[in-house]
Formats: structure tokens, sequence, C-alpha cells
């Protein structure tokens, strides 16, 4: 950058490879940036003479009174959840909702984002697909000045509000109900290795053993592929008992991982739950209907997409934060997973 060029944010963030919105945080002196990048930041500001350009702020911001949402499946339950609590509050706040499906396709996740990026949203709700390791094109969206809010499944290595499930806890009250219901060779099995939820899940299982002075088994930490459907616990479940692993009890990172997997289980003439216990992660409907009825982490999904776009709403409204909001699971027991004798 030369010294009489007319400085932008934008150049400033690429000379110090930071965000643009890390830049404009900064000079607006904002508690969440360190010290030492925001001296950085103005210290390049004050060198090339740069002063925020309000007329074409505020140009940027003309509203269109809509708001994208990305979600990786439609059809899921869950994802369904949270989109009404989206909606909720968006229409009662008077904007329009356009709703886009990745499902599950990274290369599909960036066309529809770009597709919402040139209908001139006001501001984006995403949870990545199982394939994003690149956020490239949320990225865009801060540079532009779009808010952007993830839940669920975040890029983490964004600057961004977010809203998720505490993860890491519910997995671990889980695996704690099974083992305090007398289960010793307890299997997880787990989604998507990309995916952020799966790294926490895996985390609380593992603790969860280890709290309780059982020794982890790599046997039973079971790869359910790259898909979240009933047909890959039902497959990775067969698989597990061709090996000849049999353990007494498993832990599903979601329903119908757990429900492919009792399917398999009552093939084999295995016994739930006197010989396995069940317990899945996200209590979908299907999840009381089943038999016997599992039981399963209940994810407060509606609060969920509510608290999603009140945070962008703040955003578009001008202010200039970042939330990582964490939400608790509640563990509700069913009979896939009761008490032994």
């Amino acid at each position: 950058m030369k010294e009489y060029k007319e400085a932008t944010m934008l150049d400033i963030a690429r000379e110090l490879k930071v965000s643009k919105s890390t830049v404009s945080r900064a000079l607006k002196d904002h508690p969440s940036i360190g010290k030492k990048t925001k001296k950085a930041i103005q210290d390049l500001a004050k060198k090339y003479n740069y002063h925020p350009n309000s007329i074409a702020y505020s140009l940027s911001k003309k509203s269109t009174k809509t708001i994208g949402v990305i979600v990786p499946l439609l059809s899921h339950y869950y994802f369904s959840t949270v989109i009404s609590g989206i909606e909720e509050l968006a229409y009662k706040s008077g904007y329009k909702v356009i709703i886009c499906q990745s499902a599950e396709s990274y290369d599909r996740e960036v066309i529809v984002s770009q597709t919402l990026l040139s209908s001139k949203v006001d501001g984006l709700i995403v949870s990545i697909s199982r394939e994003t390791v690149n956020s490239d094109h949320f990225r865009l969206y801060q540079e532009k000045n779009i808010p952007i809010v993830f839940f669920d499944r975040v890029c983490a290595d964004m600057e961004a509000c977010s809203v998720t499930v505490d993860d890491y806890k519910g997995a671990f009250m889980a695996v704690e109900h099974l083992i305090k219901a007398g289960r010793r060779r307890i299997a997880h099995f787990a989604g998507p290795p990309l995916l952020q939820i799966t790294q926490k899940r895996i985390e609380g299982y593992k603790d969860a053993l280890f709290r309780y002075g059982i020794a982890f088994d790599g046997d039973l930490l079971i790869d359910c592929g790259a898909g979240l459907e009933q047909e890959n616990g039902s497959l990775a479940a067969q698989e597990m008992l061709d090996r000849g692993v049999k353990p007494d009890a498993i832990f599903a990172i979601c329903d119908p991982i757990a429900i492919g997997v009792m399917m398999t289980l009552k093939k084999n003439r295995i016994n739930i739950p006197d010989e396995v216990a069940v317990v899945g992660f996200c209590d979908e409907p299907i999840a009381r209907v089943v038999e016997p009825q599992l039981s399963s982490l209940v994810q407060p999904a509606f609060r969920i997409g509510e608290t999603s776009i009140e945070l962008l709403l703040q955003q578009i409204q001008g202010q200039d934060i970042i939330e990582k909001r964490v939400l608790t699971a509640e563990l509700r027991i069913r009979e896939s997973s009761s008490r032994r004798g």
C-alpha cells in the first residue's frame, strides 16, 4: 500500500492479515480486540490517515428487510424447529426469511451463500455442512459489513456470533447416566470428524469414562462414516457386531444414528435395554415412537433459533457485538436405557 493512496478498512485488514470486522471493532476501541492487535490497527490507520466513510457505510446498510438462513438439511426435525424460532421473531420484527439448504455439501453451501449475498440480505444465519473446512465464502459477508450468526455447527476460525448447546456436557451426562445404570462397556457412535460437535461429544464421552475409572477402548469408538442418517447407524452397528465387538451400552451422536443402531440390535436378537442400553442426542419426535422409547438429550432448538435471530438483529441495528451463547441440553431418560434390576 502506498502512502498517497486513500486507504480503506479492507486495505488495513489485508495488510495486517485480520478480518475487516476486527479492524472495525479495533477502530471503535472495542474490548473484544486484544491490545496488541488494536494498537497495530490503530497505528496503521493513523499512518495512512484513514477515517471511516460514514456516507459509504450508511449506503451499504440500505436494508432489504430480508434475512438468509442456511441449514445442512431441511428434513431434520432439529433444523426445522430452529427455523421456526428464527421465523417467529424475524416476522414480528418486519423481516422476511429466505431459507436454503446445503444438503451437507460444501460446494452447494458456497453457491447458496453467494446467491443470498447477491440478493442483498441484511444478515445471515447458518449451520455449516459436514464438509466445510474453508470459511472464505462467509468472510465475504463480514467484508461487506453484513452480520452473520452461526448456530449448532460453527466456523471456529471466524470471529462471529454463535449459538450452540454444550455438546461436551451433554455427552458427559449421557455417558454418566449409562455408567450409573451399571454399564461398563460403553460404545460411542461418532459423527463426521470435521464437525466441532463430533469432536466435543467425543471429548465428553472420553472424560466421563475417565471420571468413573473406565479405560477408553478404541474398539468402542465407532465411525459412522460421513452421514448422520439412520442407515449410517444401522450399517456401523452391524460392522461392529461382525467384528465381534459387543458393548453393553451405546451413546450415539444423534437420534437417527441411535435408531439405526437399535434396528440392527433387534435384527440380531439383542435385547434393548437388558443386553445393550442406547442413548441418542436431539430428542426428535421419533424417539418417543420407537420401541423401546429412546433416551435422548433434548436440545432447545426453538430457543436456539430465537437467540440466533436476536443476535443478528442486534447487529443489523448497529450493535458491534461478538457473543457466543451456549445453551444446555437436558437428558430425557426413557426405556432404552433404563436402570438394570
